[in-house]
């Protein structure tokens, strides 16, 4: 069997005038790699510019492929309320995820999540990278293994070092947690405490906010 094609990238669909507002259009275009086949549309960050939070997750999910926003589906309800117990208002948060395109399986009808591998978060990597520089945030949130990953390199464990401080690019301050899709697959007797932990990082997170 031959080995499967590593894609070439996105670098050369990301502008020049990198502007959040440019970028969230010439994403549709992306054909860094073979995601964009299956999915509705890229689905860009969304937020004030201005935000000194940023956090970012995997990729999108089935609604956030079918509305075109990051975060509207179940993990993304879950999210708010996780940011409001952490007493994060709406506004200082911008959303985004590693990978622009949901990649996804079939079962019977429906569309299941399937993690992106590891050639396909390095080949979404420029549209985060030109993302983040445009937004110079204080503070990133990486939410579950793919987006810390994409940060820290394959080596990195959410599961050790959650909630702890460490340099971040642009010279942000970025903080790991669990995707919220984990807390809602945690078993019922545990899911209270896996919501009290990951609201804790995100208390973490909001006070390194006006350190910098």
């Amino acid at each position: 069997m031959p080995a499967a094609r590593r894609p070439e990238g996105a670098e050369r669909y990301v502008p020049d005038r990198r502007s959040l507002g440019r970028m969230r259009e010439a994403v549709q275009a992306c054909r860094g790699c073979d995601l964009w086949r299956d999915a509705t549309q890229a689905v860009f960050g969304e937020g004030s510019a201005h935000a000194p939070l940023v956090l970012v997750g995997e990729q999108p999910g089935d609604q956030e492929d079918r509305q075109g926003h990051p975060f509207v589906g179940p993990a993304g309800r879950l999210l708010d309320r996780g940011l409001e117990s952490a007493g994060i208002e709406s506004g200082m948060v911008y959303r985004t995820n590693a990978v622009k395109h949901f990649k996804w399986e079939p079962r019977g009808k429906r569309r299941i999540h399937k993690s992106p591998s590891r050639w396909e978060v390095a080949a979404c990597g420029p549209w985060l990278a030109a993302e983040l520089d445009a937004l110079s945030p204080e503070v990133l949130v990486l939410l579950g293994a793919t987006a810390a990953q994409a940060l820290f390199g394959p080596g990195f464990r959410v599961t050790r070092e959650r909630g702890r401080p460490h340099p971040g690019p642009g010279g942000a301050t970025a903080v790991a947690t669990v995707h919220p899709s984990a807390v809602l697959r945690a078993r019922d007797e545990d899911r209270g405490r896996e919501m009290d932990l990951f609201v804790d990082d995100l208390r973490a997170a909001a006070a390194l906010l006006g350190q910098g």
